[in-house]
């Protein structure tokens, strides 16, 4: 959702990246509009573009007293296109990390950061179907995040980040990191905003995993390793691979689904057109 409001024309604000259209009531219309194409491209759930709009970022960028604002805006957006599309559709609030993005080390105040997730989700939980922990990075992170969000007994989908090698970013083995999920009774599990190459070695195992299981691609060039999107220059350049064609989506995506994985999407750089294909599958 924030690649493509990006390249409709929001102009990012620090590290605030797609959701500095929340701020701004000129660009609310994009964010339905966006929503909307997702939705006619055939999207059964659309995410709130609620991921840059984390506490942490709104501090690093001044603008903490927009937090609450903000979020419940991200929320009253994709209500209004589920609304305008006439159509069954459900929302996903999206509860990205509270430090740092495709980092396990999450800092020394943990408590903290559990309240980060809660007041988070707080605001959302009006206007969404369930909750989408997005790109967590460790088993801890994971923990944290269903623990704080327990008191709203609101359904949760969880979205871990995998690097080489299936591991997650703490080192962690990601079927390992499933079966201990598994007893925390998520709706299932999603390997998010991973690239091919990475996804690719995990299709053999799907049938290891017992719960809902899926994938959210993304089409980024490259991720450097150790680069912190949170702090580091936002102006970092990931890049757009050009082989990753919606036709090319499908095909990948119509293998991995016969493989057994039920929950299909697309992250950073998918775009309506390679979501239109999921219907076909």
């Amino acid at each position: 959702m924030g690649q493509e409001l990006l390249n409709r024309g929001v102009k990012p604000e620090g590290t605030l990246w797609g959701a500095t259209a929340l701020l701004h009531k000129k660009y609310h219309k994009i964010i339905v509009d966006t929503h909307l194409d997702f939705i006619k491209a055939g999207a059964e759930v659309i995410v709130t573009n609620s991921f840059g709009s984390r506490k942490r970022r709104m501090i690093e960028n001044g603008v903490l007293s927009k937090f609450k604002s903000a979020n419940k805006t991200a929320g009253i957006l994709a209500k209004r296109a589920v609304l305008k599309s006439k159509k069954k559709v459900l929302i996903a609030g999206s509860l990205p990390p509270q430090h740092f993005t495709y980092f396990s080390d999450m800092g020394t105040d943990l408590n903290l950061i559990k309240r980060y997730f809660y007041e988070q989700a707080k605001i959302l939980n009006p206007y969404v179907d369930f909750f989408y922990l997005d790109v967590m990075s460790s088993f801890e992170e994971c923990e944290i995040a269903i623990k704080a969000i327990a008191p709203l007994k609101k359904d949760f989908l969880v979205g871990i980040h995998i690097r080489e090698g299936e591991k997650l970013p703490s080192g962690e083995d990601f079927v390992s990191v499933v079966k201990k999920l598994s007893k925390l009774n998520p709706l299932g599990v999603v390997v998010a905003c991973v690239s091919l190459e990475h996804l690719k070695p995990l299709v053999k195992k799907i049938l290891k995993i017992k719960i809902p299981f899926g994938f959210k691609i993304n089409a980024f060039q490259h991720i450097p390793a150790g680069w912190k999107p949170d702090s580091n220059n936002p102006n970092v350049k990931l890049g757009k691979r050009k082989d990753l064609t919606p036709a090319t989506f499908y095909s990948i995506s119509k293998k991995i689904h016969k493989a057994g994985a039920t929950i299909l999407g697309g992250c950073c750089e998918i775009t309506p057109k390679h979501i239109a294909r999921l219907k076909k599958i």
